[in-house]
């Protein structure tokens, strides 16, 4: 995988994790800028996903489970956009809530596809 690339999602991830949880905090549901937010975090996790199963087409393998490695890309690349079309249902708070810990899980997730993929450069 391509270290810059991972360090940069989990960072925006965290960084939208901060910005909805301020929302939260201040009894806000999601508003458009968010979703602005939610757009690039999720732009970087669907470049991740192509660059991880081109990589993955081209022979290179995880130092774990291949199917382990894939089902943590599609998990990273879903997490946010499932949750923007959550928050536009729960129009409160809770909206902001749930993109919140949907950007914490994917910062984990990020860790843990840095681990499977053995942390070296792609």
């Amino acid at each position: 995988m391509i270290d810059a690339l991972t360090v940069a999602l989990g960072v925006t991830a965290l960084a939208l994790a901060a910005w909805c949880g301020f929302a939260t905090y201040r009894d806000q549901p999601t508003k458009d800028w968010h979703f602005i937010g939610m757009a690039v975090v999720t732009l970087l996790g669907l470049a991740q996903l192509v660059i991880g199963i081109v990589l993955l087409a081209r022979g290179q393998r995880p130092d774990e489970s291949v199917a382990i490695f894939v089902a943590y890309l599609i998990g990273s690349g879903l997490a946010v956009p499932i949750a923007a079309f959550m928050s536009l249902a729960e129009r409160t708070r809770w909206g902001s809530a749930t993109v919140t810990a949907a950007a914490v899980v994917l910062a984990v997730l990020e860790v843990r596809l840095y681990d499977i993929w053995g942390g070296t450069g792609g």
